[in-house]
């Protein structure tokens, strides 16, 4: 058995508790040591590429942009990084979009370090790593057994990624200009994102747009 630290984890998450006990569960592994974090995804991608570590973990909701824009631009940069992510997040939402934006692998917070060393290990050894109960209803969904609950109207899934972080933001109570800002975007940018938004869930004026986020966010605990 050997002691070497030669598996190197990238931490990216806006919490530094959270970043803290990460790094305090990685380093007891005989084979693991952190080699940096980030709490947004400019610092994340210049640091990522400068230390190029062998896995990264990375949670959704950051500073700025989402964690999935992250994943995105590793990918398109021809970055070979498996990554996990790790977030409070409802996993039917959130984990085919994390899959299909190249992470390797979605757990929730909610799980106990001895599952989250097992996913870490899990997507370095090359596979998917999902919950059970997600992974069924993947396959209830290719199926055809598998339905959709949640609130009434065209569901969220319809979202393209960019549009449900916008809406996330809507439903937090931010204005177009504070959205802007914080993705970096210019406001009439921000503005066609709102009307994909009420188009594709059904929407007629700014006012369900708002009350129709709200009540997403809050049903997620977002």
């Amino acid at each position: 058995m050997t002691s070497a630290k030669n598996i190197r984890v990238f931490i990216v998450d806006d919490h530094p508790m959270l970043r803290e006990r990460l790094a305090l569960l990685i380093e007891k592994e005989r084979d693991m040591t952190v080699c940096g974090e980030a709490d947004n995804i400019r610092d994340a991608l210049d640091a990522i590429l400068a230390t190029r570590p062998t896995v990264a973990i990375v949670d959704i909701t950051l500073k700025g942009s989402s964690g999935l824009e992250l994943v995105k631009n590793l990918k398109a940069q021809g970055v070979d990084l498996p990554i996990l992510i790790l977030s409070m997040h409802d996993e039917s939402l959130y984990a085919d979009r994390a899959l299909r934006s190249g992470a390797r692998g979605y757990i929730s917070k909610n799980e106990d370090s001895e599952t989250v060393m097992a996913a870490i290990r899990c997507i370095l050894s090359g596979k998917v790593y999902l919950s059970e109960d997600h992974t069924a209803k993947v396959l209830d969904r290719l199926t055809e057994r598998g339905g959709k609950g949640g609130l009434t109207g065209p569901s969220v899934d319809l979202l393209a990624d960019r549009e449900l972080e916008v809406f996330q933001m809507i439903g937090r109570g931010r204005t177009t200009r504070e959205i802007a800002e914080l993705l970096h975007l210019g406001s009439k940018t921000v503005d066609t994102y709102r009307e994909r938004i009420k188009q594709k869930l059904g929407l007629r004026n700014a006012a369900e747009l708002y009350h129709r986020a709200t009540q997403w966010v809050r049903s997620e605990g977002l």
